[in-house]
């Protein structure tokens, strides 16, 4: 196995180009199956979800041809060779879901999936996905296969238009729907839909392959559906996340990081939190640099949402910066239920965090009263002390990187492979910037951070 080695104390200093987007790369390779059209997509990462969805897709008949170099992928479906995606992708990630949202117009054959996966950051249920796709005329159940579920659907009698309100304006909701939308006959109405930057690329590639589609400005999502497509070139946005991930880098080690690709549009939020923290950023024609200004100040207050909120994926890392913060700062977590379990690490290298089951925000979330670890007052500045540790999921893996970086002492991290998901050559970026951070291959008979990883799992639920 694999593990980091991460030497903190050194200011991280010069220019990263910011990959393109592992949640909109996915998503569009998943829609590219709606049609037996070419579809090139250019700035593709090299990450470990892209390779699952590449398999995925081919296991049902795509024919892909990947220029990992040039960051290019030809995908095309001209038929199916299957509808059942076999249980090996049960738990790689959340894609897999979505193949029934792209295969109900496609195929009268009975669709088959294995349950979601993805990182364990809470319930991620698919009762909204199932909702709107029956509403749309699709029969869906769950039943047991083997060791694990999986999803059957089918649509035999076609698909037909409907109006649909979405409780909650999920992201994963909000793409099946509109995956099955565009071969379902006459007009679909997404309500309450979500409206992440990810998203609104996968609706300008589905405009580019011949869907009549549009947006309102209150979260209203309309779709003609359609039977005639065209060939599509397609540029991938950049990655929000990974742009926020080394923005975070630069401030915490108290460098000067300029982030080429990184998007002013889609960085709005996480811009305010970085100017109240203390720290500087400046928006040139490529990109955003981001830098220290001096002391940190913390008094800040945090609730995550869907766009255009504070996603949830920039709190693990923004948590683990406001440990170096002075005073006391707030985060309240309502898009998961279970995004905290990684603190307790970061309380066992030294940082001041309290959690608490009641909303500490503005406002009551989803996840009031009903008994989850779902806020934290964070206290700073603590200085962290390097661990043996393990990542739990993708954003925590990045925040624990940050926290070793920041460290005075030297840091064991395994697990690596979680943010190998969805970080393409994040070893050899750092290390660019001048990161002190090394890997290293390990027999399992030498690791000895299998403890930590056992007490992290037990924690994970807290």
């Amino acid at each position: 196995m694999d593990i980091f080695k991460v030497h903190g104390g050194t200011p991280l200093h010069g220019e990263v180009r910011v990959s393109g987007a592992k949640n909109a790369t996915t998503k569009l390779l998943v829609a590219s199956l709606l049609s037996d059209k070419k579809s090139v997509f250019h700035n593709v990462p090299d990450i470990g979800d892209v390779q699952v969805t590449v398999e995925l897709c081919r296991e049902i008949g795509a024919e892909i041809q990947w220029d990992k170099a040039a960051g290019i992928i030809e995908i095309q479906t001209k038929e199916l060779k299957s509808s059942y995606i076999p249980q090996r992708f049960s738990g790689s990630n959340r894609i897999p879901i979505l193949m029934i949202g792209a295969l109900l117009g496609r195929t009268q054959e009975e669709i088959i999936v294995p349950t979601s996966g993805g990182c364990l950051i809470g319930m991620r249920p698919v009762d909204f996905h199932i909702e709107s796709l029956r509403l749309l005329g699709a029969t869906i159940e769950y039943r047991n296969m083997k060791q694990e579920g999986a999803y059957f659907a089918h649509a035999h009698s076609g698909l037909q238009g409907a109006i649909i309100t979405l409780v909650f304006p999920s992201v994963g909701a909000t793409e099946n729907t509109i995956l099955a939308a565009v071969r379902a006959k006459g007009t679909t109405v997404i309500k309450n839909a979500a409206i992440e930057p990810e998203i609104i690329d996968v609706i300008l590639y589905l405009q580019k392959l011949g869907v009549n589609i549009a947006l309102d400005v209150d979260r209203t999502i309309r779709i003609q559906g359609t039977q005639n497509f065209f060939d599509v070139e397609h540029h991938i946005i950049s990655d929000r996340m990974e742009a926020a991930s080394f923005a975070m880098a630069a401030v915490g080690t108290k460098g000067r990081v300029f982030i080429k690709g990184a998007d002013h549009l889609h960085m709005i939020t996480f811009l305010n939190k970085i100017r109240e923290i203390g720290a500087g950023f400046s928006i040139k024609n490529n990109g955003i640099e981001f830098y220290y200004e001096g002391p940190l100040q913390g008094g800040l207050h945090i609730e995550t949402d869907v766009h255009p909120g504070f996603s949830t994926d920039w709190q693990q890392s923004f948590l683990a910066l406001l440990t170096q913060a002075q005073g006391s700062s707030v985060v309240h977590e309502t898009v998961y239920e279970n995004r905290f379990g990684y603190t307790m690490m970061l309380k066992e290298m030294g940082a001041d965090i309290e959690l608490f089951k009641q909303c500490l925000g503005g406002r009551q979330c989803r996840y009031a009263g009903k008994n989850f670890y779902h806020s934290v007052i964070v206290k700073g500045p603590t200085p962290l002390y390097g661990k043996a540790i393990s990542i739990p999921d993708l954003r925590a893996g990045f925040a624990y990187i940050l926290a070793g970086l920041m460290s005075q002492e030297e840091m064991i991290i395994s697990g690596v492979h979680f943010v190998k998901r969805g970080y393409e050559n994040l070893l050899g970026k750092l290390q660019n910037l001048g990161g002190q951070i090394e890997q290293v291959a390990i027999s399992l008979k030498d690791n000895d951070t299998n403890q930590t990883n056992k007490r992290q799992q037990s924690v994970a639920g807290i």
